[in-house]
């Protein structure tokens, strides 16, 4: 049932009253609302201790690119038992890495080890057609910068995520937003140039100036790198979009090829 609207404003106005704490009792200077900040949540074990999903999704075919995520003590080494044929493990690193052509699921046995002890967990590798089996965990470029984006803030993120040890805890995607690509009609001259290569793939700015060794050095961190792109002719930001183009800009993302404005 639907309040009457006087009473509603009236149920408004109380809330109001006892939440700017108008009451008999006396008011609070600003002073004394300042509090010390407290880091509430413990500092991880220095034993090892493997976190992060427990099921990991890929396409047949597709690159395969993990990193076990593990709090504790460095140096720590990596073992992954019963890996399914055509993945391999850098057991200095823990990045887990190749191409499955069989479709199926497979368990994994993992394992980290340092001074401290050893922890060990299953993970659950799914190849097929079913992808995002988790909510992807990372860092946007949007968050913070929006249209200022360049290569060295998305190589300072990558870094940030693992001195912070966010890393360690499961976070693996360092994303560009929008405004990477060219900005027609632009008269700013990192973000001016030819929106398209001769093939008709979409450039970059000159903010971006080696798109692949970029990519390279956010996946040396045992991190993914994401981008984006609009359905439109011009993303949210007026920069190049991917209409009509969709394929051909995907066969740019991944080629691993290097790619310069």
């Amino acid at each position: 049932m639907r309040l009457p609207i006087h009473f509603s404003y009236s149920v408004v106005a109380l809330g109001l009253l006892v939440s700017l704490g108008l009451s008999n009792a006396a008011p609070r200077s600003a002073q004394s609302l300042n509090e010390e900040a407290v880091v509430l949540t413990p500092k991880p074990s220095r034993k090892p201790r493997i976190n992060g999903a427990r099921i990991f999704g890929v396409r047949t075919g597709s690159p395969f690119f993990f990193t076990i995520p593990a709090t504790g003590d460095r140096p720590m080494t990596f073992a992954a038992g019963s890996l399914p044929k055509g993945l391999k493990l850098d057991p200095r690193t823990g990045q887990i890495t190749g191409v499955i052509l069989k479709k199926g699921d497979y368990l994994v046995a993992l394992k980290a080890s340092n001074a401290l002890g050893t922890a060990r967990r299953n993970l659950k590798i799914v190849c097929g057609e079913t992808l995002a089996l988790t909510p992807h965990m990372g860092w946007n470029s949007w968050y913070v910068w929006e249209n200022h984006v360049t290569d060295k803030i998305m190589r300072d993120a990558a870094d940030a995520m693992v001195s912070s040890g966010m890393v360690n805890h499961g976070y693996m995607y360092v994303n560009i937003d929008d405004c990477w690509a060219v900005k027609p009609g632009s008269k700013d001259p990192t973000l001016s140039g030819e929106p398209r290569d001769a093939q008709d793939r979409v450039n970059p700015n000159k903010r971006f100036p080696d798109m692949k060794a970029l990519t390279d050095y956010i996946h040396s961190k045992g991190l993914k790198a994401g981008i984006y792109t609009s359905p439109g002719p011009t993303t949210c930001a007026g920069h190049v979009g991917a209409y009509q183009h969709e394929q051909l800009d995907v066969q740019r993302f991944v080629s691993g090829k290097k790619t310069t404005p």
